[in-house]
């Protein structure tokens, strides 16, 4: 139960951090990707105050064998690059520069966006179920 109240809290944290940084308007992302035109620098700054904290927590998380609520932490991915990682990379990049929207900010973005980000969600959860079955069949 603690786990639950803990993930939703963070939840919560990054949706609002989202919200407020403006990172759930695609406009804010299409101009980050727009270096030859109307750039906005914005997501370089909520980028890097992502990157710094993290460094942090994953530096912590390497030194323990659990996590606060007592659970085991899993192992970290593997540190390969292959096809697979760069398929997924250059797909995910392609919808989120088209989009201007990633699974966190479409998320945090449901209960105001209105239809086009209800379908954007809806594609993406396609998306993850799709590639699911065919993850099992590989």
């Amino acid at each position: 139960m603690m786990r639950l109240v803990i993930a939703a809290l963070a939840g919560a944290l990054f949706g609002t951090g989202l919200l407020i940084s403006g990172m759930t308007d695609p406009a804010k992302v299409q101009g980050w990707l727009d270096v030859f035109g109307n750039w906005d620098p914005t997501l370089g700054f909520v980028l890097t105050g992502a990157i710094l904290p993290m460094l942090v927590a994953w530096r912590v998380a390497a030194r323990r064998r659990t996590a606060l609520t007592g659970t085991e932490l899993p192992p970290p991915p593997p540190q390969k690059i292959d096809g697979r990682l760069i398929a997924g990379a250059a797909l995910f990049g392609l919808g989120w520069g088209l989009s201007g929207l990633c699974p966190g900010p479409a998320m945090a973005s449901l209960g105001f966006g209105g239809v086009p980000f209800l379908i954007f969600f809806a594609a993406m959860v396609a998306g993850m179920l799709l590639f699911s079955v065919w993850n099992r069949r590989a």
